[in-house]
């Protein structure tokens, strides 16, 4: 027996959530639930993330949370319940199946059975960001070797246990060689450890066209966070069915399930909406916990009751349904339907009550480090960067040289182009003369003799080499 979190949220929220529990208990679900209050009213009462610290423990207590949509009140400085709880309980993996329902739900792509898997925690949504100069601001992307081995680990073991054959890998490592060309490897590194299951990776622009064009060419995809969201979205859309989804947020110690749409508040209460997103990710749930059986067997009634016309407003299609329902009579149809499998959809097969293995990551051993230069950001408003590096020039310590300048990281100087545009934020980078290691002294030293110069820097990046390999980028034009 499992405990697991309920959370009935806002709008149609609490009807779906009685509707999911009623089909996954009459289902043999080996579950016991413990119902918090998070949302609208939490909001309302002073908490500006919408759910109280007392309530933080029972997810933390019991680690498997089933949240109905929630209402996050317009200004006032709340924050997203989602945003929150994904950050505080490191859920680094979202999951989102999208899955199309032809001929009940009209679609483009028939045979579309697709499963994305993004990393949740870093990449652009760390959300570091700065403005350096007049002209320009920076976001931090960051990608950890922790992060991309839980991620793609997550998508093989998935694979695996819902019997499936491929993981792809989008990046774009063509062009951010170091944080997209370490998801890569370690998704090279990894993918070796199950020989049973096929792997791919595409650069994600021509990735994500493939997607919006021939789905059916792909299985469970795996990508880092911002890819992810929009491939995600991009995929929910050309199903046809973004109301019928389900999503999972994953972490090592606890997880949390939900469907992708919102409270519709206009239709709660009425006995009128779809539970099919939120069963979906009651689904998911009983997956994560090891309770594949149990799953399988809801996922399948599912399906059924989809093919024999039995469907709620919003998918309801004269011609191709049968019988329009509302929520709690598409709940009892569903019940009704358990033990049998579908004929149009191929029904599914889970591997049996097997819980998803997630070993906790492992520090590797340190490598060997060594400093082998530093760029230098400068706050400069002129436009010639041949007279920029004869400023710099002059304050260089002894041992070290000017090596490049760029602009928005295309190189300048020397032998740059003059039509080459220009913002008022400098690249500067200094390398030993004999291109040997340096010590930080001398890029104090050397920052020194900007303040004395007037020179505006405003940041420093540290060139390294790990285990003798350079790990930083070029420029465009070298």
């Amino acid at each position: 027996m499992t405990k697991i979190t309920v959370a009935k949220g806002d709008g149609i929220g609490p009807e779906i959530m009685d509707a999911t529990l009623e089909i996954i208990l009459a289902a043999g679900a080996e579950i016991e639930t413990e119902e918090i209050e998070v949302g609208e009213k939490v909001y309302l009462a002073g908490n500006t993330s919408g759910i109280a610290p007392e309530s933080w423990e029972v997810i933390q207590r019991n680690k498997i949370f089933l949240k109905a949509p929630i209402t996050t009140p317009q200004g006032g400085g709340y924050k997203s319940l989602n945003v929150t709880t994904r950050k505080f309980l490191g859920l680094y993996s979202n999951v989102r199946p999208c899955m199309s329902l032809h001929p009940f739900v009209n679609t483009k792509h028939p045979v579309m059975d697709i499963v994305i898997v993004r990393e949740n925690e870093e990449d652009l949504y760390a959300g570091i960001e700065h403005q350096q100069t007049d002209e320009v601001v920076q976001c931090l992307k960051l990608i950890s070797r922790p992060g991309c081995e839980k991620i793609v680990r997550y998508a093989f073991e998935y694979a695996k246990q819902q019997n499936r054959k491929k993981v792809t890998c989008f990046t774009k490592d063509n062009i951010m060689k170091q944080t997209d060309g370490l998801f890569h490897q370690v998704f090279n590194e990894i993918a070796k450890e199950y020989p049973e299951i096929k792997n791919e990776h595409w650069i994600v622009d021509i990735g994500a066209a493939k997607v919006a064009g021939s789905p059916e060419e792909f299985d469970v995809l795996v990508m880092p966070n911002l890819y992810g969201d929009i491939i995600s979205d991009i995929a929910a859309e050309i199903t046809g069915s973004v109301g019928l989804g389900g999503s999972a947020n994953i972490g090592e110690e606890c997880a949390m399930f939900e469907a992708i749409h919102g409270t519709a508040p206009d239709i709660g209460g009425k006995n009128i909406a779809n539970p099919s997103g939120l069963l979906q990710g009651a689904i998911m749930m009983l997956n994560h916990i090891g309770q594949t059986k149990v799953a399988e067997k809801i996922q399948n009634a599912w399906l059924a009751t989809l093919e024999q016309g039995t469907h709620t407003s919003d998918i309801y299609t004269a011609g191709k349904s049968k019988t329009k329902v509302g929520t709690r009579e598409f709940a009892k149809a569903v019940i009704a339907n358990l033990g049998n499998k579908p004929t149009i959809f191929k029904p599914v097969t889970y591997s049996n009550n097997s819980a998803l293995i997630l070993p906790k990551y492992k520090r590797k051993p340190s490598a060997e480090k060594k400093l082998m230069g530093v760029d230098i950001f400068v706050h400069w408003n002129g436009y010639d960067p041949n007279e920029l590096a004869e400023n710099l020039n002059k304050i260089i310590p002894s041992g070290l040289e000017l090596s490049m300048i760029t602009n928005r990281g295309i190189k300048v100087w020397p032998q740059g182009f003059k039509e080459t545009f220009c913002t008022d934020h400098w690249r500067c980078r200094f390398k030993p003369k004999d291109n040997q290691e340096i010590n930080k002294e001398i890029i104090i030293a050397l920052l020194t003799n900007a303040l004395k110069e007037n020179i505006d820097t405003i940041k420093t990046e540290n060139l390294y080499s790990f285990n003798g390999k350079v790990a930083f980028s070029l420029g465009q034009g070298q």
